[in-house]
């Protein structure tokens, strides 16, 4: 293998530039995040159930839902919670590995089984099923600086223009509102509706009645009469649309011919559809929402994403609104993955300085320079192939590999360097020579070397989430390395390094000294340690 790339040099070079490509191009595609996927997949349905308490909910609602679920593919275990405010949670989740997108898709097919036995209250809302990840991504506040501006307003604001912006952002799996859109709320007098002999079922049969949207048809439509010229569609105003509206509602018509209204016995105003959460920024009522990211979502891309989004929205808002971001994981992330790359370059910088200091030559040193990143960007490219994430523990080690990939191409250059100095070879000669004795040393290095960090791919649990990335990653580029050391790295050798002349080891200046204190020290530990 050695020999094919020692004799078409440019072949090596096309074959690193591919490299270097995919790594540049999978880079950016690729999602980054503080730490790898560690939790299994959770998906979650929500269901809501009007005035019902938990144990109808429980009931009615979540164990029938339940039932369904049993038996789904790769399902571990399932948890259900009903609140008194007539919502209930139920989340399932899946074994480590399973594709949450087809578990989505069974959950949702299992989920269609069981609406048929559900109240019809709770179809005609809705079962939402989501995948999102549990915790937040970022929360963005939005605030009234005008007092005219009511709490209200914003929030079905906020729930109406802002919130379905957010959720069709890439990256975005969720969107929870911190407030409540605009509702008509209806609230009954018990001791009335007790000495009128009516019921509250009366009251929702009532609102149900007369608050219907109707179909009429057309006047005129095909097929006509004869001299028939006009056609229009009927319009019949069924939806009420204020108030006063909702008060006129009839519940009951007496005999006498006197009527019971529904301002009779209910207070009837526009208010919050629920009054279950409320939010606060600095200690002043304000309407959230809590961003939650996708599974295989890009958290920083996602974050500028939805700052960008709210910046563009800004203009449109009600006077006197204003949004801020008082929390984002993305910061931290950013902060982390800032200051392992800072750790990287450093890392590639001391090896150079280093690998100057010993081989005292620019050409040397120059092809283990050369070699190290493009091993490091093939890891990149790998790492998208395979969906893994840029993340803490990637990127360590990302850091840590550097110091072992760089061997390899050391490995080379020193024997050519040998081998020249001793038998006085022309570099092509000599690079042949090189390879034909270490090309062995260096594949016996390497399978070594993935033989010890490749086990740790293959842990079950959180803990191969864990550690299953750095793994990978690690035995990736020490792949690379070896397949370079065979081939980008010989090729340079022939093309780039210069014969040695008579004087080349009787450096002088710091060079000089530094070789004296060396050969002085090694030979003092080899006393030492014989």
């Amino acid at each position: 293998m050695a020999k094919f790339f020692i004799d078409r040099p440019i072949f090596a070079w096309v074959v690193a530039i591919f490299i270097v490509l995919a790594g540049m191009v999978s880079i950016k595609f690729l999602p980054i995040s503080q730490y790898p996927q560690v939790a299994p997949p959770t998906i979650t349905l929500t269901a809501v159930y009007a005035g019902a308490d938990a144990q109808t909910m429980e009931d009615s609602v979540l164990s029938i839902i339940e039932r369904e679920m049993n038996g789904l593919e790769g399902l571990d275990y399932m948890e259900a919670k009903a609140l008194s405010d007539g919502t209930g949670t139920l989340t399932l989740t899946f074994k480590t590995g399973t594709n949450d997108d087809l578990a989505q898709v069974d959950v949702q097919n299992r989920l269609s089984r069981a609406e048929s036995r559900l109240p019809s209250a709770v179809k005609q809302t809705g079962i939402q099923v989501a995948k999102a990840n549990s915790n937040f991504l970022m929360v963005a506040m939005f605030s009234a600086d005008d007092p005219n501006v009511d709490l209200g307003t914003v929030s079905d604001y906020v729930a109406r223009n802002v919130q379905p912006e957010l959720q069709r952002l890439a990256g975005i799996g969720g969107v929870q509102l911190f407030g409540a859109e605009r509702a008509m709320r209806i609230w009954i007098d018990a001791n009335k509706l007790r000495s009128l002999n009516l019921t509250a079922t009366d009251v929702s049969a009532a609102i149900a009645a007369q608050n219907a949207q109707v179909s009429a048809g057309s006047l005129g439509d095909l097929p006509n009469s004869n001299g028939q010229t006009i056609s229009a569609t009927i319009t019949v105003p069924g939806q009420l649309k204020s108030t006063d509206d909702f008060k006129k509602i009839v519940l009951r018509a007496n005999t006498d011919g006197s009527v019971v209204r529904l301002q009779d016995v209910a207070q009837v105003e526009l208010g919050a559809q629920t009054y279950a959460t409320s939010a606060r920024l600095n200690g002043k009522p304000a309407v959230g929402l809590g961003l939650q990211l996708t599974s295989d979502g890009n958290a920083l891309a996602a974050s500028q994403l939805v700052k960008e989004k709210l910046a563009a929205l800004q203009p449109f808002f009600p006077a006197g609104v204003s949004w801020k971001v008082p929390y984002d994981s993305s910061t931290f992330v950013s902060i982390s993955i800032e200051k392992v790359v800072h750790t990287l370059l450093e890392a590639m910088l001391l090896v150079f300085l280093v690998m100057f200091l010993f081989l005292q030559n620019i050409r040397y040193t120059l092809i283990p320079t050369i070699v190290v990143p493009i091993a490091l960007l093939g890891t990149f490219a790998v790492m998208y192939s395979v969906g893994m994430s840029i993340n803490v523990l990637s990127m360590f080690a990302m850091v840590l590999v550097i110091g072992i990939v760089v061997d390899d191409a050391i490995v080379v250059v020193e024997n050519v360097e040998r081998i020249m100095a001793e038998e006085k070879l022309s570099p092509l000669e000599a690079t042949r020579k090189a390879m034909s004795q270490i090309s062995g040393a260096v594949i016996g290095i390497t399978v070594v070397l993935i033989a010890v960090f490749i086990p740790m791919a293959f842990f079950s649990g959180a803990t191969g989430n864990i550690y299953r990335q750095f793994s990978v990653v690690m035995a990736v580029s020490i792949a690379f390395s070896a397949f370079l050391a065979l081939s980008l790295t010989p090729a340079l050798c022939a093309t780039l390094l210069k014969p040695i002349t008579e004087d080349h080891h009787e450096k002088k200046g710091f060079f000089g000294w530094f070789n004296q204190k060396f050969t002085k020290g090694a030979k003092r530990y080899e006393t030492h340690v014989g």
